[in-house]
């Protein structure tokens, strides 16, 4: 008999490309305030060239990477902005080029969170949507509540990721409890390879 794991490794994408990016400091909250049995480490998505389908018998090194880091990865975190309604187009990159050449889907199967920070009143609500439909293609199997819209305040959100709002910590504590326990459910219907 399998014993359960105890510990996942959760490979998370921030999907702005700033050095500024509210949503690196979103993620050090989230991995900050994570239950103890989650490991993170970021795929990174700024060095790799756009897709194109003339790559896919020749991917080029940091496509490769990008591929072999999700592949050890128990599960994966996206923590977007919002761009014009809709994702970066560096985060779409980066699951286009995770997603192909067909047959070879990075994300089939995969136990998926999904959210985001803006300054702006409904958060990351159209881009979290948006991204939702290109997972769903991915055949991720996403966590689908709680959704969470973050408005950032830097009176509220630290450059090392302590919250300083208690209720915004509890939920988003939740939201991470619940993200472990989505993957562990998925895990055991799904064992990744």
């Amino acid at each position: 008999m399998a014993h359960p794991k105890t510990s996942y490794d959760v490979g998370y994408f921030v999907g702005s490309l700033s050095s500024t990016s509210i949503n690196r400091i979103l993620s050090r909250a989230l991995i900050r305030i994570a239950p103890e049995d989650l490991r993170f480490t970021e795929i990174p998505i700024g060095d790799l060239p756009l897709y194109s389908p003339d790559h896919d018998t020749d991917y080029p090194p940091e496509a490769l990477a990008l591929k072999d880091a999700i592949a050890r990865s128990d599960a994966v975190l996206f923590v977007t902005p919002e761009y014009n309604r809709s994702i970066p187009g560096g985060l779409k990159n980066a699951i286009d080029w995770a997603s192909r050449p067909w047959g070879q889907n990075s994300f089939h199967h995969i136990p998926a969170g999904v959210i985001g920070a803006s300054v702006g009143a409904i958060g990351t609500a159209l881009a979290q949507q948006s991204l939702r439909g290109v997972l769903c293609f991915c055949n991720a199997r996403q966590m689908t509540a709680p959704e969470a819209y973050i408005r950032y305040s830097p009176e509220v959100f630290r450059d090392d990721g302590e919250i300083t709002d208690e209720s915004l910590a509890a939920f988003l504590k939740d939201y991470m409890t619940e993200f472990r326990d989505h993957v562990i459910r998925v895990l055991t219907v799904l064992p990744r390879p």
